[in-house]
């Protein structure tokens, strides 16, 4: 097989399976959390509190680039199909002006924000790589499908928007309107689970390094909110027509 087809091929099966990214990293991560809490051991609670709030930053900065994503998107595009690769349009206009994978992009800088919170300098590296080399067969696999299906569309968009690194003096007008709805009736898991590996993580770092469970009255507070927005959201999306958005 050559190659390209290779590539592709492996490209299909790591965007079936995208989800389970995180859990591939498992055991670096466990011992990883043996060394986290670098900065409350070295540097004080204050230093951790301060580091703590500008990783939850990076990754809802993430979110918030999915949303923008999201917001704007028609039916049957940016989901979260896993069986195969899925497009009715090329979305060209908005934030896919821009970056040509800026769920992808999203998806980085909520990654960045978890792996950077262990404040483990060896782990995040190797997260950071794992999680390029794992994207870029996935978006390597995407452009080959519209390729295929959109031909010099697609070409011509290629040449001058970039795959992963942003360039917004290329930004045109979104092609429909803004639609909160849509996001709160695609983001909502999202939003918790980022709420939720972050109390996850810090947790265990405490468990690793100090031999003891103990809860951050912020990430609990900050739990138990993110959990009774998603049962809500949850609740509306499965038992009622509310969050529907006639087109998306």
């Amino acid at each position: 097989m050559a190659l390209r087809e290779e590539f592709v091929k492996s490209g299909n099966w790591l965007f079936r399976w995208r989800s389970y990214f995180p859990f591939f990293i498992i055991p670096l991560l466990l011992m990883a959390l043996r060394e986290s809490n670098y900065l409350e051991r070295t540097a004080g609670e204050t230093a951790e509190y301060l580091w703590e709030g500008f990783c939850a930053v990076l990754s809802f900065t993430g979110l918030l680039i999915r949303c923008m994503v999201i917001g704007y998107a028609p039916k049957r595009t940016s989901g979260r199909n896993t069986e195969c690769q899925k497009a009715e349009t090329l979305n060209t206009t908005g934030v896919y002006s821009v970056v040509r994978h800026p769920l992808y992009l999203g998806n980085f800088f909520i990654f960045l924000g978890m792996v950077l919170f262990i404040q483990v300098i060896w782990f995040a590296i190797f997260a950071i790589l794992s999680f390029w080399l794992y994207y870029e067969r996935i978006m390597f696999a995407e452009e080959e499908f519209l390729r295929e299906k959109f031909g010099d569309s697609f070409l011509k968009w290629t040449e001058k928007t970039p795959a992963f690194l942003p360039r917004f003096g290329n930004w045109q007008r979104p092609a429909l309107a803004f639609s909160f709805k849509n996001i709160l009736k695609r983001e909502y898991t999202a939003f918790f689970l980022i709420i939720a590996s972050f109390t996850l993580l810090d947790i265990a770092g405490d468990i690793f390094t100090q031999g003891e469970m103990r809860i951050d009255l912020v990430w609990l507070i900050l739990f138990i909110a993110g959990l009774i927005v998603y049962v809500i959201l949850r609740t509306l999306r499965t038992k009622t027509k509310i969050l529907n958005v006639e087109g998306r």
